[in-house]
């Protein structure tokens, strides 16, 4: 059996290599999910602000500590700083609302979502905000330099509210910036990643400076058929030929062969899914890995395909050009 924890840079915490993503869980199904994801067997929770559920996550997270299905310590809890709160003055006030929302008293990564400064909408006005003011048509920046807001993101770690900070979305330009002004390096980095957006050089890369890889979206196009123009076009990679046949081959499903290969790039991997037989099944990974025949077929479905990308939301910015 492989190991199934990442070692994080400076704390030595162990990151489970597998966990569960909160996106586009319903406010209204989120503490059930959760507590019945933790039931099954899952030991990081990965969620954020924007994803508008975190009281009932938290709710699902202390539920299954209350029963005594596991410790808070056995648990490693993610959340992130959205885009309207990386004013220096804002990030703090941001993460004590999100810690109080989770109801916890500590957080084991906390991440900054995008590196995009959006115009402050205060809490009282929008919780959560999105990408635009409230009423708003168009984005409205902010002059919140990337190396203030990261100093807070310090500060949150010296009051030991979050063991552990990084990043989400970043590319090597905005990371190798970062490393010439932070006193805590990031231990993370969170990205989209599947066969399609294979991003090799900066997985690479990334690695070499000890920092640890989050995939996300790893079942490509299926998160943003509702979404995106590439999302309903994309073929979908849990039915496309190469994936079935390697799946066949290990006798998984094709889901358990697109997180296998993040796992055997290195990288850890957060699925989400409403049915437990399926969250028990995308924590199976452990039992095989993937050969040298399966990497080089399935690096030959990289397309550069990104399917997160605010471009494709009709937002108007070109992030990752």
């Amino acid at each position: 059996m492989s190991a199934q924890h990442f070692v994080l840079n400076r704390t030595g915490d162990k990151m489970p290599i597998v966990g569960f993503g909160c996106w586009k869980v319903d406010a209204k199904d989120a503490e059930e999910t959760v507590y019945g994801a933790i039931k099954a067997g899952v030991r990081l929770i990965d969620g954020a602000c924007d994803y508008g559920n975190e009281v009932e996550v938290g709710r699902g997270i202390n539920k299954a500590i209350a029963e005594g299905i596991v410790t808070r310590e056995e648990l490693f809890v993610t959340t992130k700083l959205w885009n309207t709160y990386h004013n220096k003055a804002n990030v703090i006030p941001c993460f004590e609302k999100q810690l109080q929302d989770l109801g916890l008293d500590y957080v084991d990564l906390y991440l900054i979502h995008f590196p995009v400064p959006l115009k402050h909408v205060p809490i009282e006005t929008a919780y959560p905000p999105s990408w635009y003011q409230p009423n708003g048509t168009e984005l409205e920046f902010e002059a919140s330099p990337m190396h203030e807001c990261w100093r807070e993101m310090e500060k949150i770690v010296e009051s030991g509210k979050a063991r552990n900070i990084g990043v989400s979305n970043f590319n090597v330009q905005m990371l190798l910036d970062l490393l010439t002004y932070a006193k805590i390096k990031p231990a993370s980095l969170q990205i989209e990643l599947h066969p399609y957006l294979q991003q090799t050089r900066l997985v690479e890369w990334v690695k070499k400076q000890g920092i640890q890889i989050t995939a996300y979206s790893s079942l490509g196009p299926a998160s943003f058929i509702q979404l995106t123009d590439d999302g309903k076009t994309a073929a979908p990679l849990l039915s496309h030929d190469v994936i079935a046949a390697i799946a066949a081959k290990h006798n998984k499903s094709a889901a358990q062969v697109l997180l296998r290969w993040s796992i055997d790039r290195g990288c850890a991997v957060i699925p989400k899914s409403m049915s437990i037989e399926r969250t028990k099944a995308n924590i199976d990974l452990f039992d095989f890995a993937l050969d040298e025949e399966d990497l080089a077929a399935i690096a030959k479905l990289d397309l550069n395909l990104r399917f997160n990308d605010p471009d494709s939301y009709g937002l108007g910015l070109p992030l990752f050009c």
